[in-house]
């Protein structure tokens, strides 16, 4: 039997795939997540992905406020890390209705996209 999904996660859910909706957000993602466990400085992501203080800043401050990064504080300089829990939860979440319920995906396909 499957487990049920409250509306509470799915309002979750679909904030965090929101917050992920834009091109520069996915971008950082992707590269917190090429970087994860360490993640990596404000300067650095800027540096990587060609953006500007400011513009990064507002990305940042929203994927953390949807709780898929998180952010530590070494003396004067910002970490970002993905939180892989986080999306671990997501993907799960959609896993559980594309792959258990009516098989419209195999569950082997997914695996092999992360090879």
């Amino acid at each position: 039997m499957r487990k049920r999904t409250n509306p509470e996660d799915v309002n979750r859910f679909a904030d965090m795939l929101a917050a992920m909706g834009t091109e520069p957000r996915l971008r950082i993602m992707r590269l917190l997540l090429s970087a994860h466990p360490h993640g990596l400085v404000v300067g650095e992501i800027g540096t990587e992905l060609g953006m500007s203080g400011s513009t990064l800043s507002h990305h940042l401050e929203k994927l953390k406020n949807e709780g898929l990064a998180s952010v530590k504080r070494e003396s004067t300089f910002l970490r970002y890390s993905a939180n892989t829990e986080a999306l671990q939860d997501l993907l799960g979440f959609l896993y559980a209705e594309c792959c258990t319920r009516n098989q419209a995906i195999e569950p082997e396909a997914i695996v092999q996209i992360a090879k």
